[in-house]
């Protein structure tokens, strides 16, 4: 699997270029990738129903604040992508693995290695999506697959503003579900998301082998929502 870093991007140029990325690996031209990226400051809106009643700015409001809204064909609600966050797009070929519930799981376990890694104790929520820290939410996850090739991913809160999330109602949680958190506000302490990076990447191909291991060597996995 090869690892690419594309620095920071404006989301519908990321957009655009994981399409591309997925016709190649369709195509057979690649093979799987996992694409590391920070966005501009961005909502994107997923394809769950309602998602926009979820936007607490307009689109004046959020221009104001340097935020772009884009909509999107990922699962999920509406989130915030910005600087201090790591993005993660893996483009993996789930071919000979049709099991996207599966899948979720595995990127669940690639960030909670990854922020344990750091110190931190994440586990998943029975009734929420993403990972969280008791009522705090420190990753978000929204997938789409096209014929079994994977885009869109994960995006893990490293250091960056926590003021964006006050203009939505992230993935539809409200005050009374939870707040958003990072891993700096956790530790008290500021990260670099650089440093983040090569210990995903590690966390991500040991939960792979896992992941595409045959079904009776799997590890178990407890059943929990995905997201």
């Amino acid at each position: 699997m090869q690892v690419l870093d594309w620095g920071r991007t404006r989301y519908p140029e990321a957009l655009e270029r994981q399409q591309q990325a997925v016709a190649q690996r369709m195509a057979e031209q690649i093979g799987d990738i996992l694409i590391f990226t920070e966005h501009d400051p961005v909502f994107t809106l997923g394809l769950r129903p309602g998602a926009e009643s979820n936007l607490v700015w307009d689109e004046a409001r959020a221009r104001h604040e340097g935020i772009a809204i884009v909509k999107t064909n990922r699962g999920g609600d509406v989130t915030y992508h910005g600087p201090g966050q790591v993005v993660g797009y893996p483009i993996l070929s789930l071919a000979a693995h049709r099991d996207l519930h599966a899948y979720l799981r595995f990127l669940e376990e690639v960030l909670i290695e990854t922020v344990a890694a750091f110190g931190i104790a994440a586990t998943r929520r029975d009734d929420k999506t993403g990972i969280w820290i008791g009522p705090r939410k420190i990753a978000a996850i929204g997938v789409a697959v096209r014929r079994w090739v994977t885009y869109h991913g994960f995006a893990l809160n490293v250091n960056g503003s926590l003021a964006p999330y006050t203009g939505i109602i992230p993935c539809g949680i409200t005050a009374a579900d939870g707040t958003v958190t990072s891993m700096t506000a956790e530790l008290g302490r500021d990260l670099d998301p650089a440093t983040i990076k090569p210990v995903l990447a590690g966390a991500f191909a040991r939960q792979l082998t896992k992941f595409l291991a045959p079904p009776r060597m799997r590890p178990a996995i407890r059943a929990e929502n995905a997201g």
